[in-house]
Parts: structure tokens; sequence; C-alpha cells
């Protein structure tokens, strides 16, 4: 280390409150810090620490658990949060483009929808609450023989949300392609309109049996039919099928403490809801290697060449 006026070599002087080592010029006895490379706009949190809380909040861990095993504020916890949200929502807008399968001569995508909540229950929002409190969805677009997420949205169940989902479809993938989704009113539109040239589309609705005492809280109810609907085009009946895309919200909710029922983990902002839940995704389509594929989902698809790693997230412009 070499002071900045008279260029000469700086003496050892201790260390600051983070630990780095600081130096004292000779001369005019000023103290400098030694250089650092700046990964995290600012953050003193080193790179190590940081992959490591991302780690444990992409594997189910609240942001209390990761603050009490880390000894990390929750603040800077936040603020890593939605930095690493930020990158992973610019590398899924960049790479997932024109998505070609390989080896596979159909494609075909599933759409369904994550209910969770920001704040409060629905039943207590009042009108004069901020209106992205109470239920908040995540629909989801996902192709089934790769497993790769092709796009979600975050919103109230409606149409506007399903719109946009179905547009975002619409630009990763490329070719015809069959698309099921549930019995939510809004595809029919969003797909007739959106992807009339490209798609064949059915759904497949269940219906279920009125729940019994308890079933409700805890459990799911029991199906009691399923119903195959088509819609648009001739939609092949052997592959009108949603179970992909409803493991992947099983794994959304393992993945995401916010997502788990019957907790007080769940998020308080918008925001953070989103942030979380794309880091997620992308985390999910990058770096987690799907056990019946043995290569991470976008590897599967072509778009990339090896596992990432959540450094690599990070890392990333």
């Amino acid at each position: 280390m070499t002071c900045h006026n008279f260029r000469i070599d700086c003496k050892r002087k201790g260390r600051d409150r983070k630990g780095n080592q600081r130096y004292q010029c000779r001369q005019c006895s000023k103290t400098f810090l030694e250089p650092r490379e700046d990964h995290l706009d600012g953050m003193y949190l080193p790179m190590e620490k940081a992959e490591l809380v991302l780690r444990l909040l992409l594997e189910g861990n609240s942001v209390s658990s990761v603050e009490r095993i880390t000894e990390v504020h929750h603040g800077t916890i936040l603020k890593l949060l939605v930095l690493a949200g930020e990158k992973a929502e610019r590398i899924i807008a960049t790479k997932i483009r024109n998505v070609e399968v390989r080896d596979v001569e159909v494609r075909d995508v599933e759409c369904d929808e994550v209910r969770g909540f920001i704040g409060k229950k629905q039943k207590h929002v009042r009108p004069e609450d901020d209106q992205n409190l109470g239920d908040c969805y995540v629909h989801v677009a996902i192709e089934r023989h790769s497993k790769l997420v092709l796009n979600i949205a975050m919103g109230k169940r409606d149409q506007v949300t399903t719109d946009a989902l179905i547009e975002g479809v619409r630009h990763a993938t490329r070719g015809s392609f069959q698309i099921t989704t549930d019995g939510h009113a809004a595809y029919r539109s969003a797909i007739t309109t959106t992807l009339h040239d490209r798609c064949d589309f059915a759904q497949l609705i269940k219906v279920y049996r009125a729940p019994q005492e308890d079933e409700k809280r805890y459990s799911p109810a029991e199906v009691a039919s399923v119903e195959v609907v088509p819609v648009m085009g001739q939609p092949d009946p052997e592959r009108i099928c949603t179970s992909i895309v409803e493991r992947s919200n099983l794994s959304l909710r393992m993945g995401i403490r916010r997502f788990t029922r019957l907790t007080n983990a769940f998020s308080k902002k918008w925001e953070n809801h989103w942030v979380a839940t794309v880091l997620w995704y992308a985390y999910y389509n990058f770096c987690r290697v799907h056990k019946s594929l043995r290569v991470t989902p976008a590897m599967e698809s072509g778009i990339a060449d090896h596992q990432w790693s959540v450094r690599e997230l990070l890392e990333a412009s």
C-alpha cells in the first residue's frame, strides 16, 4: 500500500471495525484502507458470506433464521436479497428468449398459479390499505420436457397478470407447441389473443369435493373429477397435463419460506416478495440440478453449458 500524496510505502496500523487492514503513511501520517473489489454495490459483506446467505434463503430458511446462523443483520440480508433478485430478473429476461428444446419433437407448456399473501390475509384488507396487500398469486409457465420455467408474473389472480404471463411466454419460446392450463377463465382470452398462431390449447379442470372439518386448513380437498376441455387448435389428449408445473409449485413452497403455509414468515412488502420469487426461479433454472434430468433445466434447454453457482448469479451483470 502506497501513500497517494508522497508515493511511499505505508506501514500497517491495525484494522477497522469490519476487520479490513489499515495503513498509515510514514511521511504525512494519513491512514488508508487496502483496496477491495466491489461486487455488491458498496456493501461490506464478503462475497463468501453473501453466497452463504443466499444459499440458506434458497433452501427454505427464513430471514430471521439466516440472521441467527450467519450473524448478518436482517437489514443487510434484505438488501442483498433485493440486489440478487434484480440481477436474477435481468438474467431471466435476457437468457430465456426464443427457447428451442433439444432432442424433442414436440413441446408442451404448462401454466398454473401459486397462491400466497403479503402483509395480511385478503379478508383483513381494508379499502384504505395498500392494495398490494392480501392475496398474491405467482403465475408460472414451464416447459414440460426440459423443466425450464419460461416466465413468471405476480399479482392478483386476474386478467392483467395472466396477460403478462402469456406475453412473456410468447417472447420466451420459438415455434409451435401445445399449452395446458387449469380452469382459470383468464387463460382463454390471453392465449387465444396472444398465441393463436402458435399453439394448441386445452384446459384441465379439476372439480373438488367439499372439504371436511380441518381439511381446508391443513390439507387440500379431494379431487372429485377431472374434465379435459380443448379450447383452440387440435391438442393431443395424451399430452394434456399440469403435473410438472404443479410439482414445481411444491418445490417453490419448499424452497422459499415465505410460501410455507401456517407460518409467520410471510412477506411484508410486495417488492421483497417479488425479488425472492424471481431469485428462486433463476436458481431453479440455472443452479439446481433436476433429479430426473441430472442437469439443470437451462442446460437441458441448451441455454447454459454448465451448472451455475449462486456466486455466478450474484456476479452477473
